[in-house]
């Protein structure tokens, strides 16, 4: 198959951008940004009033909007869906797990564990939505909340939009943006108007929950850069911090996702684990180990409770400030997490996806939550520490810093914090500005620099005006209100997502069950020959000597002949030496059918056939089937011409009956 190009972009090598969505994109935050320059606080006053309105009139959908992707992703993982894979079936992962998990909690909630580990649990113990705080009871259920906010729930929004996104691109060959899951509802509409407001929407909840999370960050920064070197704490720092580590994001961007963002997230990880560990010995090491144990426990058997609790016999306005904020930044970041993780995930299935994506990320963010929260909660109900949920209460950008000045190497460990606050902020800003170019050039992998160049500093002024308008306050109306219509999105997604999977399942099940015609009998051989035949280790140009005088002419045989039937095919040639045969069938859906050399390693029994061969020679290659859904694992070098084309019309006369189930 040829090289997958995007419809949606334009063709020039300097700007690669799908207009609609780019100048859309690019219209509605310069908009947002002058009102809120223009008027800061009528702006600040707006925020608030939406996100009063949100929690009290749509808490409800967000609640059951967020169980819902849960309730489907888990099924995905468990379901026979789970085997398919997010590429074609001889795909391979393109990253170790340990770089996968890596950047999947870099991009996922850096920042936000950072800003709340300590903040939310102490917040939760003094504060509780319902209860008197203060309490044991208090404590326990702080715990419970916080592992709620940050554990299956997020990954499972996550994971909706990445297996989406990684399956409709890499497994379909549509282009990578969010428009792509629709295919199944609504066809090549999705390269008009409707695709087009689906992708905005995608860049605008990307870029306010990208600017959320960055403006979290640099209050965090400014407090860090306070208590180790006396910076005041002002809202020109925070401004000017927004500059310098966006432009340092920048140059990350620059560096590509290789260069930038999988070493620093790697960099990120060692950090996280370290000051995770530190905080392990420093602090009351038995208790914690109990208190993860428990906490997880309790999480688990409350977790259907929790799901579905709107406070609805206790009314409170907590909800809106906590559980809404959280599902409304986790939807917010869906499409920028969601599509990073899809880019770095290709070639997994999608079990595989479901158990590193829930599992690995969420069970290192109960650590971290146990440790730090339960270590500041030991520090103010047994030791007495009340100061630190004083400082905690009066402001929240302290917390972390407040904590470490009970452990030893305090200015160490906060300087320490500090820069992974900032590697987080360049990972979480880098991230974002890859997504949002790619989102924007219609799903283009490799676009000029200054594009995203472009979106990295947008990010940052984003940031900086929402500060300006109104601080935390501000960032949190800005993902709640911005993930609103993304949840329909995300909705029609599952929907779009199943059905296509679906399709997958009947079509195996309708191969594997098929009546074909017999092989026609080859010509008479030897079995001295057939022996020899078996362990042959042909060379690449045996191989593609074999597909240009056997294949293809059989392959051009089969097209001329459909011709005659009046349908419409054709064969065609790949630099590496594949042809394939291509049937259209208009609405439904094609037949493909190609052979490609695949080189392998010889077995250790038959390496003296080919020691002595020069260089890259020394592997063997075999002519192997493609379809349209990947590699078949079958090799049919050496056939005759007419076992070429009975194969082909087996494969056909299986993908028919495939078409006729789906009727």
């Amino acid at each position: 198959m040829s090289e997958k190009t995007s419809p949606l972009s334009t063709d020039k090598h300097w700007i690669k951008i799908s207009p609609p969505v780019f100048l859309g994109s690019a219209g509605l935050t310069l908009v947002f940004v002058l009102l809120t320059i223009i008027y800061p606080e009528a702006a600040g006053d707006l925020f608030g009033r939406i996100q009063t309105w949100i929690a009290e009139s749509v808490g409800w959908f967000y609640i059951l909007s967020v169980a819902t992707f849960l309730i489907f992703v888990i099924f995905l993982g468990v379901s026979s869906l789970g085997n398919i894979k997010l590429g074609p079936d001889h795909s391979e992962p393109d990253y170790t797990y340990i770089s996968w998990f890596a950047m999947l909690f870099s991009a996922g909630m850096g920042i936000g564990l950072m800003f709340f580990g300590v903040a939310e649990p102490v917040m939760h113990y003094l504060a509780p939505p319902v209860g008197d705080g203060g309490t044991m009871e208090a404590a326990r259920e702080s715990m419970k909340i916080t592992f709620f906010h940050w554990g299956l729930h997020a990954w499972a929004i996550y994971a909706v939009v990445a297996i989406s996104l990684a399956y409709f691109a890499y497994r379909r060959n549509l282009p990578l943006t969010i428009r792509s899951a629709f295919y199944p509802l609504i066809g090549k509409r999705i390269y008009g108007p409707i695709g087009h407001a689906v992708d905005i929407f995608a860049v605008l909840g990307t870029m306010f929950g990208v600017a959320t999370s960055l403006g979290l960050g640099v209050t965090q920064i400014n407090a860090g850069l306070e208590y180790l070197f006396g910076v005041p704490v002002e809202l020109w720092v925070q401004i000017l911090l927004v500059a310098i580590i966006t432009l340092i994001a920048t140059i990350s961007v620059v560096l590509g996702l290789e260069g930038g963002i999988k070493r620093l997230s790697e960099l990120n990880m060692i950090l996280a684990a370290g000051l995770v560990l530190f905080v392990l010995v420093a602090g009351p090491t038995v208790f914690l180990l109990q208190a993860f144990t428990q906490n997880t426990g309790a999480y688990v058997a409350d977790l259907a409770e929790m799901t579905f609790n709107l406070y609805a016999y206790d009314p409170t306005d907590w909800i809106g400030g906590w559980t809404l904020f959280y599902w409304g930044w986790w939807i917010a970041w869906s499409p920028f997490v969601g599509m990073f993780i899809a880019r770095v995930s290709r070639g997994r299935t999608i079990r595989e996806f479901v158990l590193g994506v829930l599992m690995v990320p969420v069970g290192f963010t109960f650590i971290w939550m146990t440790f730090f929260g339960n270590t500041a909660l030991h520090m103010i109900m047994v030791q007495g520490l009340t100061q630190l949920g004083d400082a905690v209460s009066e402001d929240v950008t302290v917390a972390l810093f407040r904590f470490f000045e009970h452990l030893p190497l305090s200015t160490l460990i906060s300087l320490i914090a500090t820069i992974l606050v900032v590697t987080f902020f360049v990972t979480s800003s880098d991230s974002g500005s890859l997504v949002i170019d790619m989102l924007t050039s219609g799903g283009e992998e490799n676009a000029p620099v200054w594009q995203r160049i472009f979106w990295a500093t947008t990010e940052g002024v984003v940031a900086a005006v929402l500060l300006v308008a109104g601080g935390l306050g501000a960032l949190q109306t800005a993902s709640i209100a911005s993930a609103l219509p993304f949840t329909v999105i995300m909705l029609l997604m599952c929907l779009g997502l199943y059905k296509s999977l679906r399709t997958e399942v009947v079509k195996k099940i309708t191969l594997q069950s098929a009546t074909v015609m017999p092989t026609a009998p080859s010509s008479p051989v030897s079995w001295k020959q057939r022996l020899k035949t078996l362990v042959h280790q042909p060379t690449r140009s045996e191989v593609l000597a074999y597909i240009q005088d056997t294949v293809k002419p059989a392959l051009e045989e089969v097209s001329r002949e459909m011709e005659k039937r009046n349908i419409k095919s054709m064969v065609e040639e790949g630099e590496d030496g594949r042809v394939w045969l291509k049937v259209l069938h208009g609405e439904e859906i094609n037949f493909f059918y190609s052979v490609r050399p695949r080189e392998y390693t010889p077995p250790a029994f038959t390496l003296s056939a080919t020691r002595s061969r020069p260089g890259r020679e020394r592997k063997y290659f075999r002519a192997e089937i493609h379809l349209r859904e990947g590699g078949q694992d079958y090799d049919i070098m050496n056939w005759t011409r007419e076992q070429v084309i009975t194969d082909v019309l087996n494969q056909y006369e299986k993908h028919l009956q495939f078409l006729d189930s789906l009727r």
